[in-house]
Parts: structure tokens; sequence; C-alpha cells
């Protein structure tokens, strides 16, 4: 039997409405997307407070596979970092190393608000270890391929699944929940579940929910931020539309 997830919203720019909202419709998790989005580290600085204040946890899709992002994300207080573009075992072993402190990664200390602005201890350093998580992004192929080894390392908690560049990168061209893609996912959720480590899944249709509920996600990213206005207006001015059109006066 499996653990009932975790439900996240995705952000792509930052918004405290849509963080305050994310915790009044009962979501327990925020994804904000530093790679593809509008956050810089200003932005990061009252976000992420913000969303551990409203009682969720924060996941920052970080800009890139770099020591830089991946340690400011953390120092800032993200609670788990996403690293996209993560190309095999070997290279996930030297990035995921970022996010974990000697002697288990190669983390740098910064005595901001993680340490509450102070020195710190090994305890410390055991806590943050534990507490904050590593997730690398399958979406390359060749990670993919490699999903056993990346799972096997001690500086990665599970991995995050990028669908549509994992589609894309095995030459099936634009991500369309096909019977290959789902397979993918599926076959990726097995290997974290074997080695008993979470995966998340951005899961829009549900078909993707349903596999994800079946083999045990960790985290389901329901809808993004620029999905759920546009569905929410394009709901509204249809639903006018056709009022109008049934009883508005003639011209």
């Amino acid at each position: 039997m499996h653990n009932t997830p975790d439900l996240a919203i995705w952000l792509s720019e930052p918004s405290s409405a849509a963080i305050e909202i994310a915790r009044i419709a009962g979501y327990s998790t925020v994804v904000l997307d530093v790679e593809h989005g509008t956050f810089d580290l200003g932005a990061l600085d009252w976000v992420l407070p913000l969303i551990s204040s409203n009682g969720m946890k924060s996941i920052v899709k970080v800009l890139a596979p770099e020591r830089g992002p991946i340690q400011q994300a953390l120092d800032l207080g993200a609670h788990a970092v996403a690293i996209p573009h993560v190309e095999s075992a070997e290279h996930a072993r030297e990035i995921t190393g970022f996010a974990k402190f000697a002697p288990l990664g190669n983390r740098s200390f910064a005595g901001g608000r993680t340490s509450n602005y102070r020195g710190f201890s090994d305890d410390w350093v055991t806590e943050q270890d534990t507490q904050t998580q590593c997730f690398p992004m399958i979406e390359d192929a060749s990670a993919a391929d490699e999903i056993e080894g990346i799972l096997a390392l001690d500086t990665v908690d599970g991995v995050f699944i990028g669908p549509s560049d994992l589609s894309l990168l095995r030459g099936r061209g634009a991500y369309t929940a096909s019977d290959d893609d789902l397979a993918d996912i599926r076959q990726i959720a097995r290997v974290a579940q074997q080695a008993g480590k979470t995966w998340i899944l951005p899961a829009w249709s549900d078909e993707e929910k349903k596999l994800a509920a079946q083999e045990g996600a960790g985290t389901i990213i329901t809808t993004m931020q620029y999905g759920a206005l546009l569905q929410g207006f394009t709901a509204a001015a249809e639903t006018a539309a056709a009022i109008i059109e049934q009883f508005g006066e003639p011209a």
C-alpha cells in the first residue's frame, strides 16, 4: 500500500497570492521554476520564507546543474532542489554533491537563514543533509538509461521526472503522454521504489495522475500557474459567451 502523495503546484513567477491560495486549496508543496521562470535571488529571498510560514514545502528547480544555483536555493531556505539536465550517474555524483555537506558531499557553509545567522555544529550538518532533499531531474535520455546508478548515490534523495524533455530527447517529439512516454515514467518510478527513494511527477492529465498514484509517487504536481489561469479565464469566458448567445438581445 502506497503512502498518500504530497500535492504540489508549479509557479513560474513569484506570487504571494498564488502561494496563499495554494494553502487554502489544500496543497502541501510549491515548485518554483527558476530555470524557465522569472525568479531571481531577491524573489527567492521572500518567497521561500512565505512558503514555510504557510506550512508548506518548497522545491526549487534551479537555474542549472551548477554549484551556485544549488547552494543559493538551499542557503535561502529551500526544502529541496530539483537539478535540471543531469546527464549520467557520474554527472549526478558531482552535481548532487553540492547539495550535501562533507563528508557526504561538497556543499559550502553560509552563516545565514538556515543556521539562524550563527555558526554551525555537527548536529546541524546532519540535520541539513537529512532534512533538505536533492532531486536530480530525469529528463535526458542518457540519465534515464543510468537511473539505477543515479538512485544509488547517497547524495540523491529521489528523482524528479521531466517528461517533456525526455520525450524530445528520446526522439519521440512533443510529449503526449503516449504509451512509450508512460512506460518511461513507470520504469523510472519502479527503480526509485526498489531503491527506497521518492519520485516526483508533473502530472497534468488524469492518465498521468493515475499512473503516479498507482506507482507510489512521493509528490504529484497537479497544475501550473499559467495553465490554471488560462483554464479559469477560458471557462469564465466560455460561460459568459454561452449566456450572451442564449439570453442577449439582438443587436
